[in-house]
């Protein structure tokens, strides 16, 4: 039972394949800043589930939201795209590798940190991840707003990946860019949304970025120029799931229904769940190695992602993923329980 690998393997809902396959033919180049079906619809699912409000969204004041090819790829590019050439990006202590990766490949250093450091000396980004991979970690209203501060405070811009903000299971994520959050508008605020996990669309490579037009515009710019653009049917298939509201939460009752099982499995078996109140996974440990730990379940036939993949502050954690089928999920609880 394969639980390391954080990929959809339900079907891709009907909404998207039908409004694919309907922009089909699709001769023409497509445009880096997005439809005007796709941004109308992507502001209207951040104020509808997010309670968040783009200043003009059709991009006539500059671009408030733009699709991106994934969000894996604005992560890697992100530092690049906004000309950052010197300097230090802030991760969170337990991160998704990406933020390490962009950071490396523009030539800058990596500091990991949970709270606002008080040297903001040579910091040019701060990434925030919320609800966060590995663990399920959501910030509070007060943790947002402290980055909020700092950031606006020190002109360091921060950038919210918050590709798993609908699936908040023991509380409810808020966004970055929430008015209770960001205040009377997003200056220095950045967001990054995917219809991956959401919309079981990770073949479709569907994200969002939107926030502070002054940051937003450089990104757009540069990335027109390097043909960073999704292709005109995946941006059809964005809207039309943008615009919907059931898939996405039949699709969340079956994550609930799977994280239900797996949970209730791994406290049976001896370990502890820390954080995972949001996300796609649970993120245990037996107190100790987690290499250990990962031999452990391999004896039982269960694979699990190790904690250290994650950063330091991981190392006596397993990352356990909820993307897998009712049946794999059902047999990994046999293994843990039998």
């Amino acid at each position: 039972m394969d639980l390391s690998i954080g990929t959809p393997v339900d079907d891709t809902p009907a909404v998207l394949t039908e409004a694919l396959a309907a922009a089909g033919d699709a001769p023409g180049y497509p445009t880096a800043l997005g439809t005007a079906e796709l941004r109308t619809a992507a502001a209207g699912w951040l104020r509808r589930r997010l309670g968040v409000e783009v200043a003009d969204p059709l991009g006539a004041g500059g671009p408030s939201l733009i699709p991106t090819v994934g969000s894996k790829e604005l992560v890697a590019l992100l530092p690049t795209l906004l000309g950052l050439r010197t300097g230090t990006v802030v991760i969170p202590e337990v991160a998704y590798p990406t933020y390490e990766v962009g950071a490396v490949l523009a030539g800058l250093a990596v500091r990991r940190t949970d709270v606002p450091p008080p040297d903001a000396a040579g910091v040019v980004l701060v990434w925030l991840n919320s609800p966060g991979n590995p663990h399920g970690r959501v910030l509070s209203d007060d943790q947002l707003r402290e980055w909020v501060t700092w950031g606006r405070a020190h002109g360091v811009p921060v950038v919210a990946d918050e590709c798993y903000v609908t699936l908040g299971w023991d509380v409810e994520p808020r966004s970055l860019l929430h008015p209770e959050i960001a205040g009377a508008d997003h200056a220095g605020l950045l967001a990054v949304h995917s219809l991956s996990k959401q919309s079981t669309a990770a073949g479709y490579r569907a994200g969002l970025l939107s926030g502070d037009p002054g940051l937003v515009r450089p990104v757009w710019e540069v990335r027109r120029h390097l043909g960073l653009l999704v292709p005109g049917p995946v941006q059809a298939a964005m809207a039309a799931a943008l615009d919907d509201d059931a898939h996405v939460d039949a699709q969340r009752e079956r994550y609930r229904a799977r994280r239900e099982t797996l949970a209730a499995a791994v406290r049976g078996a001896g370990l502890r769940i820390d954080h995972s109140e949001a996300g796609l996974y649970l993120w245990a440990t037996r107190d100790e190695d987690c290499w250990a730990t990962i031999e452990w379940l391999a004896g039982l036939g269960v694979v699990a992602a190790p904690g250290s993949f994650y950063g330091p502050a991981g190392s006596t954690h397993v990352r356990l993923a909820l993307t897998a089928t009712d049946e794999r999920i059902a047999a990994a609880a046999e293994r843990l329980t039998g």
